[in-house]
């Protein structure tokens, strides 16, 4: 008998799974605001997704219809969600613009950060938050700490400011 791949092609060992109230609908909405394509997909005998899957770039994200009788809620009924999605793309700003376009909310603008990236967050219309960066320096950790240092000192300055 062939050895089975203990991790399914296309996955990582550390894989997001959503759970949303309109899982059809968020479907449709991560393929127009990210470039998703779909993969997988279960449903129940009602017509709700009991099991999806879409490709981000290289990354399989995995979603379901929210189900009480599963223990599953979404961020919309919980008031928000813990957890942020981070995706990396060459084409960020794109990506963040397409976001936008198909219903999300900016929480961030994309900016130059600190640390070597470009990034902005958004909130998807799920509750799922999103920051979407590029990387745009490779930097040492020496510099990432002067750097934080400075933008931390700025922060405190705009808000004495602001007293």
């Amino acid at each position: 008998m062939a050895e089975v791949n203990p991790v399914p092609k296309g996955f990582n060992t550390v894989n997001s799974y959503l759970f949303v109230d309109d899982a059809k609908a968020a479907i449709e909405f991560y393929k127009a605001a990210f470039f998703a394509t779909e993969g997988d997909c279960m449903v129940n005998p009602d017509g709700s997704i009991m099991h999806a899957e879409i490709v981000i770039g290289n990354s399989t994200v995995m979603l379901s219809q929210a189900n009480p009788q599963w223990g599953t809620k979404s961020a919309k009924t919980l008031g928000g969600s813990p957890v942020s999605l981070h995706v990396y793309a060459d084409n960020a700003d794109e990506l963040f613009e397409s976001s936008v376009a198909a219903g999300s909310t900016v929480v961030a603008p994309m900016t130059d950060m600190f640390w070597g990236d470009r990034m902005g967050k958004v909130e998807d219309p799920f509750g799922i938050q999103w920051g979407i960066a590029k990387k745009i320096e490779d930097l040492n950790p020496e510099e990432v700490d002067r750097r934080a240092a400075e933008w931390v000192a700025s922060m405190q300055a705009s808000q004495n400011d602001q007293a």
